[in-house]
């Protein structure tokens, strides 16, 4: 894989992990087809996927190995011909279902088989629940049963198990579904997936605070002024109405993308550039985030529903949906930090669907400077620097400077300094999901979420769905027009402070 030249070799070279079957429950569903199988496809193409690995798909499914390779090439569509039989002949498919526990004797007698076929060593297996939540325990159980789980004396052969979110509703559903995934399990051999912590402007919060000079030194309440966070999607529920109703937007992306990402934004220096340092000093940011008032939240957190607008339905309008339903579909949050480095200084955050534009953004505001020769009367006319991490659609870092414009002699505006990853022609890297599958048989957890952090995180947030649930009125759910930018009362928790939030664009 090429890297950009002015890059070391030594840092930006990929390791390609030894000969592992990859066993993906869920195969023939919209997640498989739309992100996994053109992600191993990535990895295919790239070197990175070991002769010996084999794909086996799962499913209820009735299916021929012919007939699945069939559906797989359909997600395939501008692949080259050859690389692509030839990706299609690693795989082949066994019908299983949860309910039946003589079709999981049937997998493991098939990858007993795949063993067999290029060394006498048992391989690496990797098991991907690319199913719906109430699945996981089913599957596991039955894997558990058949041996699946089960690593050979010696640590020939590792057995990894990659689960979706949502891990749990609530801090009580959350601690029962991890002791449970213990109870046949080791933590090292649990992958808990969060694509967008493979996302590489998330990846890079970390290098850009940690590897600049420039940056650590003002990364803190005597220079910043406040932050923004914002996961805006234009679309609705997609066909998900029976998930998104019991989860609604909370669960969905707070407790989630929307942490993690202020975890990596906010934590202090791990100690090395490694899986559990990182995860300790995530955990002990959640950790130091002050709770949500439960007697005035609507001073901190304001919810919202998409109502009709532009040509478009509104929440209650979708299939599927309750014509009472009180699920949120927008929720924007302040949150403060209680340590030395961000003492006062307010983190705004905000998720919705069927909003003005899809959008995942990072925005670091500093503060203006404290006396300015420029405009000493104002010096408030002059822009405060910001940084901008663009997450989605086009991944990007724009920092935003005060500086001589062409003109006049005192002509002083915003100029920008910035590169986007599209840009970086010769950098071919794998996707979020195509790298989240090769850290997985690299044994490597540093973006995935640990269980204690999970714990942490909805140690924060199920007090709020509580208080939704038993004092409704205490927050009550604000209606905003479809293709708009959220409800008012979201622009109102901001304009309190005397700040509004960035456009959605």
């Amino acid at each position: 894989m090429n890297a950009p030249a002015n890059l070391s070799a030594r840092f930006c070279l990929e390791v390609a992990p030894a000969p592992c079957v990859l066993v993906f429950f869920g195969a023939t569903g919209d997640l498989a087809r739309r992100k996994l199988v053109p992600s191993l496809y990535q990895l295919e193409t790239r070197g990175l996927l070991h002769a010996c690995s084999r794909i086996v798909g799962c499913g209820r499914t009735p299916h021929t190995d012919a007939s699945f390779r069939a559906l797989i090439a359909e997600a395939l569509p501008n692949a080259a011909p050859a690389a692509r039989d030839a990706f299609l002949g690693r795989i082949s498919y066994v019908r299983t279902d949860d309910a039946e526990p003589a079709t999981f004797a049937n997998l493991a007698a098939h990858l007993d088989t795949l063993d067999l076929l290029d060394t006498p060593a048992p391989f690496n297996r990797l098991y991907f629940l690319a199913t719906p939540p109430v699945s996981c325990q089913p599957l596991v159980t039955r894997l558990a049963e058949a041996g699946l789980l089960t690593e050979t004396p010696g640590g020939a052969a590792w057995r990894h198990l990659a689960l979706e979110k949502p891990f749990g509703s609530d801090s009580a559903s959350a601690a029962a579904l991890d002791a449970f995934l213990h109870s046949h399990l080791r933590e090292d051999q649990i992958f808990r997936v969060d694509h967008y912590l493979a996302k590489d402007t998330v990846q890079n919060i970390l290098m850009l605070r940690f590897a600049n000079i420039l940056f650590e030194p003002v990364w803190n309440a005597h220079y910043i002024d406040h932050v923004q966070i914002t996961v805006a999607e234009s679309v609705g529920l997609e066909g998900r109405a029976g998930y998104f109703e019991q989860a609604g937007l909370l669960r969905d992306m707070f407790q989630n993308h929307l942490l993690e990402m202020l975890a990596l934004v906010a934590m202090e220096p791990p100690a090395t550039f490694s899986a559990d340092a990182i995860h300790a000093e995530k955990k002990k940011l959640i950790q130091a985030i002050r709770p949500f008032p439960c007697d005035a939240p609507e001073t901190c957190i304001v919810r919202g529903q998409y109502a009709a607008g532009k040509g478009l339905p509104g929440y209650l309008d979708e299939p599927g949906i309750r014509p009472d339903s009180q699920t949120e579909t927008f929720v924007a949050a302040k949150l403060f930090i209680d340590n030395w480095r961000w003492r006062g200084v307010p983190f705004y955050l905000r998720a919705g669907k069927r909003l003005a534009a899809r959008e995942s953004e990072i925005v670091l505001a500093f503060k203006p400077v404290p006396h300015s020769m420029f405009s000493p009367d104002s010096p408030s006319e002059l822009t405060p620097n910001t940084l901008a991490l663009r997450v989605q659609p086009q991944e990007n870092v724009n920092l935003l400077l005060q500086a001589k414009l062409p003109g006049p002699k005192l002509c002083i505006g915003d100029l920008p300094l910035h590169f986007a990853y599209a840009d970086l022609g010769a950098w071919d890297a794998p996707d979020a999901y195509a790298r989240l599958l090769l850290d997985v048989m690299l044994h490597d957890h540093t973006l995935f979420v640990r269980n204690d952090t999970i714990a942490a995180s909805w140690q924060l947030f199920t007090p709020v769905l509580d208080a939704w649930r038993d004092t409704p009125g205490a927050c009550p759910l604000h209606t905003y027009a479809a293709g708009s930018e959220g409800p008012s009362a979201a622009s109102d928790l901001i304009a309190r402070d005397g700040r509004a939030w960035r456009p959605v664009v």
